[in-house]
């Protein structure tokens, strides 16, 4: 298959880590962000490991707009924080920011990403690829001078991160050290994912 055959891809997000990757890899994608109530897909996923619930997630996004695309190649993706054995959504205010980074303060916080590959034809929407990773995180212990610093620079765009941070900003100053790779990291699984699309025909193999 030639790229000017490949499928369309959509990545069904407004990420801009998730566009700056696929941007740096040189895939080529539109965007239309996904529109789904994400606490009613976990509902139905009670006791799953952090990493399913991430990986359903991101199909249930791909999914969604699939189903307004048919026949394009649509990627979904999400990612979610566990710390002390409790799971973080994304700060809804400043204060809670705060709360979140006070908790994870001297904690290895677990950091779960996921993608998935959904494409719609006539007869419904279909998973063909999905994948999650795990990166740990080690944070520093934060003094209170630093979480107000940090949350006077950061406040309010770290209110669309799970984790309360932007790792390719001041966020990295929160840990002394990370397991994992950069991408799981950003948002993605970014090496499975190209190895997905090359079979997908998306990219040259």
């Amino acid at each position: 298959m030639s790229l000017e055959t490949a499928p369309r891809l959509i990545l069904a997000s407004k990420s801009a880590s998730r566009r700056a990757m696929l941007d740096a890899a040189g895939v080529a994608y539109d965007a239309v962000p996904a529109d789904i109530d994400e606490r009613a897909v976990e509902a139905g996923l009670t006791g799953a490991a952090p990493g399913a619930v991430a990986e359903a997630l991101a199909v249930a996004k791909a999914a969604a707009v699939a189903a307004l695309h048919p026949g394009a190649l649509v990627l979904g993706s999400d990612s979610l924080v566990v710390a002390a054995g409790q799971r973080f959504d994304k700060p809804r205010s400043r204060d809670e920011a705060g709360e979140h980074l006070r908790l994870f303060s001297g904690r290895v916080m677990e950091l779960h990403s996921a993608a998935a590959l959904v494409r719609a034809d006539g007869s419904g929407a279909g998973c063909e690829w999905s994948q999650a990773s795990i990166a740990r995180l080690h944070v520093r212990d934060l003094s209170e001078d630093f979480i107000t610093a940090y949350l006077d620079l950061e406040w309010p765009a770290i209110g669309h991160t799970v984790g309360a941070f932007r790792i390719e900003g001041p966020g990295v100053q929160l840990f002394d050290n990370i397991e994992g790779d950069q991408f799981t990291v950003l948002g993605m699984p970014l090496l499975p994912l190209l190895g997905a699309l090359r079979e997908a025909g998306v990219l040259i193999a």
